[in-house]
């Protein structure tokens, strides 16, 4: 059975939980699948297009946001700025691969922030956010 409305709710929460707003959408995704709304399939495909969706503009704030540092009102002080680029320089862009977890959208600005390639951005954090979703996906079917 599907539910477009379920499904479209689905998108919006996975959307939102890519973006600066605070959001979650795994409770989302698994209520969804307990309830047999749609396949796990889709439910994956859903979910990864709209996170991955609102990763890229997180990431456009990212580019966006750097010409603005010396205002009072930018969130991080210069040696902070230093200091996360140092480590987002240590771990390369490998790091986007945490991108799913707790605080990610911090990495996905700073991969914006510093202009990370599109291509390589677009690559790993499609990756990260799918797999995430897989996991989720596979974990909620066992236990169910």
């Amino acid at each position: 059975m599907w539910d477009d409305a379920g499904l479209g709710g689905l998108f919006l929460a996975a959307f939102l939980a890519a973006t600066p707003v605070p959001f979650q959408s795994e409770i989302v995704f698994l209520g969804l699948q307990a309830g047999g709304i749609a396949t796990p399939l889709a439910l994956v495909i859903v979910a990864s297009v709209g996170n991955v969706l609102g990763s890229v503009v997180t990431y456009g704030i990212g580019r966006g946001v750097r010409q603005y540092q010396d205002r009072r009102w930018f969130p991080a002080t210069p040696p902070q700025m230093v200091r996360a680029e140092g480590w987002f320089g240590r771990w390369g862009v490998w790091v986007l691969l945490a991108s799913w977890a707790p605080f990610g959208d911090v990495i996905v600005v700073m991969a914006g922030v510093l202009r990370t390639a599109w291509w390589q951005f677009l690559l790993i954090v499609a990756l990260a956010k799918t797999g995430r979703y897989v996991a989720l996906a596979w974990a909620a079917g066992w236990v169910l």
